[in-house]
């Protein structure tokens, strides 16, 4: 698609500055580490999970999108169907996979072990959202690959999705005091940071729920929905009960993660 990485790039920093700024405004919970302590390990990790996918998949989901379309490949290739249906039951396909990746990193031990690395972070800001391990990235981008081909998402569906994906998971990983009114109206459609955190605490019980990304229909649909965390948004601890030091933030800290064998309680 043409122009489609300016697109991309001028999305992500517009989004990431505004809540950066925002999180140094109007800070919801005081960090634990400073940025600077951080912020370069979850930034190498970013680089590294976005040459790869440059490297796989060079026109990201939509170049997919596109050979799939020549090849007549997919369920949307072989019905017509009027151009505003198609992208609404594209968009809600992709966040309905993308969710049901997510619970499936946290249910099977090997996923969760690359996925472990996002959730070890101690506190939660914009910058979570780019902290996974280049692994995760690999599979993430299959499993989107496989529901592209597989469902024939047009090609500016597909880019839709992608650019809007990274969007919110930047917006609701933010360390940002939303206005509880403004919270309530938009978690009936889209996740919120107050509604994302809950995901991030070291309970067991609530880190297994609030899955979604984009909407915030599939947790309530499947019953995964929790409103507000037991000990509250600034009592709550964040991340894992291990890995908690500016040390294990660091990139190579974060790279080999994995690879180590985790206490019993963060299995």
């Amino acid at each position: 698609m043409e122009n489609e990485a300016w697109i991309r790039m001028g999305v992500f920093l517009g989004v990431f500055l505004a809540l950066a700024c925002l999180e140094s405004l109007q800070p919801r919970r005081r960090a634990s580490l400073s940025r600077l302590q951080r912020w370069p390990g979850a930034g190498v990790l970013f680089i590294a999970g976005a040459a790869i996918s440059r490297l796989i998949a060079p026109a990201g989901l939509a170049g997919l999108a596109i050979w799939a379309d020549g090849q007549g490949i997919g369920v949307f290739n072989l019905f017509e169907g009027p151009v505003w249906v198609v992208g609404v039951l594209s968009f809600l396909i992709m966040d309905l996979s993308v969710w049901a990746q997510h619970v499936a990193m946290h249910r099977v031990p090997l996923l969760w072990r690359m996925h472990r690395v996002h959730h070890a972070d101690p506190h939660l800001d914009v910058v979570t959202a780019l902290r996974f391990h280049p692994a995760e990235i690999l599979v993430s981008l299959g499993w989107k690959a496989a529901i592209v081909i597989a469902f024939g998402i047009p090609a500016w569906a597909a880019f839709f999705f992608e650019v809007a994906l990274n969007a919110f998971a930047q917006f609701n990983h933010a360390n940002w005091a939303l206005p509880k009114p403004v919270d309530a109206v938009l978690r009936q459609l889209v996740v919120t940071p107050d509604m994302h955190r809950v995901h991030h605490s070291t309970d067991y019980t609530e880190s297994n729920r609030n899955f979604g990304f984009c909407l915030s229909v599939w947790d309530r649909l499947f019953r995964l929905y929790k409103a507000q965390p037991d000990a509250g948004h600034e009592g709550m601890t964040i991340g894992q009960t291990s890995w908690r030091e500016a040390k294990d933030q660091a990139p190579f800290a974060l790279l080999r993660q994995p690879l180590e064998r985790p206490p019993q309680s963060d299995a």
